[in-house]
């Protein structure tokens, strides 16, 4: 009997790994997403040696979310209407080539600032249409059963490389070059690209195949985000997700400032910082992984939120090292806890003809939102510095939170699902 228990709890906290589909894709971010966050730090390197200035390594990050909140629900209507395999292979294959143009540029030491925009602004498209048909494409692999599982293993790994990937790019841009990040990046989508091929979507999954004429995409927008607004177990989740991405989720901007300015700390501080963070999101993923066969818990979405929000708060009172590492710690889990259960929620209320167009206005609130939220933290912080900032925005997420939580009893009656949990 005991012999059988780990094998037991292994089923369960792992049980979309029975899938054959998910693990031939999982096995390839496992690899690509260490890719993805070395050339993010090598990226930002060669910004800063060819420019020296933090101003133009903004307007990078600004350029490559850029298409994201601009061209998200018009990527919803694209993902519903064709295989979501082929397009995961035409993205992963575009950004293989983006990182490969990179790398060169950059090993024959010929890049210019001008061609880091271009590549990202390409990037951000892709990333535009990629992001959403991947969140949307766990629930072909897997089914609605084991969906809550797979998001909450495909976050571990996305935390995990975010531990990772930064750490084996510092390493190799100190002892090759920057190059070798964007060349390795380039490498590890071969490896999705070949699992992806080698899924069998199930017969049941169809898709139109055609682009549709401009009124027709128009409609299908409106139809998307009609069918959104009449859900209030959708459209409440993705409004706090909104609200958060926007004040309170704004890290890049502010940990950075924070660690310099407040605890007087160099690269080596801010980086252990967000390894701290890091973990933090790790063990929550896998903590949402063991209990994903209980469903996504509207207790806990909120819990998240709240939990990241004050903690927010708490880390601009304070200027000691170790409690900011601390602090930094609970918000990961609390951010991870919140982002994931969100993905679910929205995700097993979803009609399986709309999920396209509900995961692209999710990537638009998520990730679309990025270049207003770093242009709120940037201007509060040039008045009030980074722990005003972060008080601040802890209180604005308490109190969006706070009237979550007053509609969601309110309407109670209407938010009832079997898949939920109260």
């Amino acid at each position: 009997m005991n012999n059988r228990f780990p094998s037991r709890v292994l089923q369960t906290s792992f049980s979309s790994l029975k899938h054959r589909n998910f693990r031939l894709f999982w096995l390839g971010q496992c690899v690509s997403l260490i890719g993805t966050w070395m050339q993010n730090i090598g990226q930002s390197w060669l910004v800063l040696q060819l420019t020296h200035s933090p101003l133009k390594l903004s307007i990078v990050t600004m350029i490559q979310f850029l298409p994201m909140m601009l061209f998200s629900l018009y990527a919803g209507t694209l993902i519903d209407r064709f295989s979501k395999r082929k397009i995961l292979i035409f993205t992963q294959t575009s950004m293989l080539l983006l990182a490969t143009a990179l790398a060169t540029l950059t090993y024959f030491n010929v890049v210019q600032y001008w061609h880091v925009l271009i590549l990202a602004l390409l990037l951000g498209i892709v990333n535009t249409i990629d992001m959403p048909t991947r969140q949307s494409f766990f629930v072909e692999l897997v089914g609605k059963e084991d969906l809550m599982n797979a998001i909450a293993l495909n976050s571990s790994i996305f935390n995990l490389a975010r531990i990772i990937g930064p750490a084996i790019a510092g390493i190799l841009i100190g002892l090759v070059g920057i190059a070798i990040c964007f060349y390795l990046n380039a490498l590890s989508f071969v490896a999705v690209i070949i699992g992806i091929w080698m899924i069998k979507v199930p017969a049941h999954v169809k898709s139109e195949h055609r682009f549709g004429s401009i009124k027709e995409i128009n409609s299908d927008v409106a139809e998307g985000l009609r069918y959104i607004n009449s859900k209030l177990i959708i459209k409440v989740p993705l409004l706090l997700l909104a609200l958060l991405s926007l004040f309170v989720m704004n890290y890049n901007v502010l940990l950075p400032i924070f660690a310099e300015t407040t605890l007087g700390q160099g690269a080596t501080g801010y980086g252990f910082l967000m390894a701290t963070m890091g973990v933090g999101s790790f063990i929550g993923a896998m903590s949402l992984a063991i209990k994903s066969r209980s469903g996504p818990s509207l207790k806990y979405l909120v819990g998240g939120a709240l939990g990241a929000s004050l903690f927010m708060s708490i880390l601009g009172l304070q200027a000691n090292f170790i409690l900011s590492s601390i602090i930094l710690f609970i918000i990961g889990l609390c951010s991870i806890t919140f982002t994931a259960l969100v993905n679910s929620t929205i995700q097993l209320n979803s009609a399986d003809h709309m999920r396209g167009r509900v995961m692209s206005v999710y990537s638009l609130v998520f990730g679309g939102v990025v270049p207003i939220g770093s242009l709120f933290a940037g201007t509060v912080t040039e008045y009030f510095g980074a722990p005003g900032c972060m008080i601040i925005s802890g209180v604005i997420g308490i109190v969006v939170t706070a009237y979550v939580i007053y509609v969601l009893r309110k309407h109670k009656s209407e938010i009832d699902s079997p898949i939920l949990q109260p």
